[in-house]
C-alpha cells in the first residue's frame, strides 16, 4: 500500500472537500497547512500540473497531494521541506460539478480525490475504496475507463 500525505489548506471547506471521506483510512495521513509549519515530504511523488507524466518507474512511491485551492498552489508549496518528483496526470475528465465565481480552474481539474485515485492506480495501488463515499464516483470512472475498476 502506498503511503499518501495530504497536506490541506484550512481555507478549503470541510464540508465541501472530496477528501473528506477517507480521513481514518489505512495509509493516508492529512497534515493541515499552517504559515508556521515546515512539512518534510522528501522522496514522495508530488501531484504537480506542470510535472513530467506519472512514470512506470515511479511505481510504489510515496505520493503527496496538495489540496488547496489552484491559486494557492504556490503558497502551499513554499511550506514543504524535501525534494519531491512532480508529476502530472494523463488527460482526464471530471465528474465533479465545479462552479468557481473567482478563479478559472484548469481544463483537466479534476475533484482532489478524483486524482488521489487516479494517481494511485497509476503508482500501481488500486483502491476502489477511496471513491465510496464520492457522489460522482460512477460518472468519474464512466469518462475515464483507462483507470476504472477491470472486470474479470
Amino acid at each position: 500500500m502506498i503511503d499518501v500525505l495530504i497536506v490541506r489548506d484550512p481555507r478549503e471547506s470541510v464540508a465541501k472537500c472530496s477528501l473528506t471521506p477517507l480521513r481514518g483510512l489505512r495509509g493516508i495521513r492529512f497534515v493541515s497547512y499552517d504559515p508556521g509549519r515546515r512539512v518534510e515530504v522528501g522522496g514522495r511523488v508530488l501531484l504537480h500540473p506542470e510535472g513530467d507524466p506519472i512514470r512506470p518507474t515511479d511505481r510504489g512511491a510515496p505520493l503527496l497531494l496538495l489540496d488547496c485551492a489552484w491559486r494557492r498552489l504556490p503558497t502551499l508549496l513554499g511550506a514543504l521541506d524535501g525534494a519531491c518528483v512532480r508529476r502530472r496526470l494523463p488527460p482526464l475528465e471530471t465528474a465533479y460539478p465545479r462552479r468557481s465565481k473567482t478563479f478559472a480552474d484548469p481544463a483537466r481539474g479534476l475533484a482532489s480525490v478524483e486524482a488521489l485515485y487516479a494517481a494511485l492506480v497509476l503508482l500501481g495501488d488500486r483502491r476502489p475504496e477511496l471513491l465510496a463515499g464520492y457522489r460522482w464516483a460512477s460518472e468519474f470512472l464512466t469518462l475515464n475507463p483507462s483507470i476504472a475498476p477491470r472486470v474479470p
